[in-house]
């Protein structure tokens, strides 16, 4: 009989489809309660040009949703799946003109050439994380590895990348004041030198 608990975290990964758009909005949606996401998610298909680029059920049973298209459109999504989410909204995010990298870390197909110091920020909801990660990669000269969206981990959220140590430390600044608008910021972690088995491990 297959399991009802949260899969394996490093067998987890969120799949994003890529748009070829430039610039490129992308708006997320979390809501508390899996049925209430699925509705919100059609409501944000129906009202705005829009493409669906994940959509998935996470830990602890709430459903994240995606979205990218022209700025205007991904607004009129989000503001429609907020809606539809109503009472069990837990958090959403409209970023205008999101940062390349940000689709690739989804997907954690990044292979940087040599990894320096390590920023982590981790907070409570999907789409803070990705307003995090965005306002990081902005910020300084980092290259985004990993966004995880809450699968396996307890409802939770986290992004992990690299760069020298005082790129990092201004990235991590940056990022955390962004994910933590909506109040849903948990922690932050500056790793100088990581040891060579943490980074294989990481990567």
């Amino acid at each position: 009989m297959k399991s009802l608990s949260c899969p394996d975290p490093t067998l987890e990964k969120t799949e994003v489809e890529r748009m070829r758009l430039d610039p490129l909005a992308v708006g997320c949606v979390e809501s508390t309660s899996i049925a209430r996401g699925i509705e919100a998610a059609d409501a944000m298909l129906k009202a705005a040009n829009v493409r669906l680029l994940a959509a998935s059920p996470v830990c602890p049973g709430k459903y994240v949703i995606l979205v990218g298209g022209l700025v205007a459109e991904v607004e009129a999504s989000v503001r429609a799946g907020e809606a539809a989410a109503a009472d069990t909204l837990n958090d959403a995010i409209i970023i205008p003109n999101v940062h390349p990298q940000v689709l690739d870390a989804f997907s954690a197909s990044t292979a940087p050439e040599r990894v320096e110091a390590i920023g982590i920020i981790e907070t409570f909801s999907s789409p803070s994380v990705v307003l995090a990660a965005d306002q990081a990669v902005k910020s300084a000269a980092i290259q985004l590895l990993e966004i995880r969206m809450a699968r396996a981990l307890g409802g939770k959220a986290y992004v992990i990348f690299t760069g020298e140590v005082a790129a990092a430390k201004a990235a991590l600044e940056a990022g955390a004041k962004a994910g933590a608008q909506n109040g849903l910021m948990l922690a932050t972690t500056l790793i100088p030198a990581p040891h060579p088995d943490l980074v294989e491990r990481l990567l």
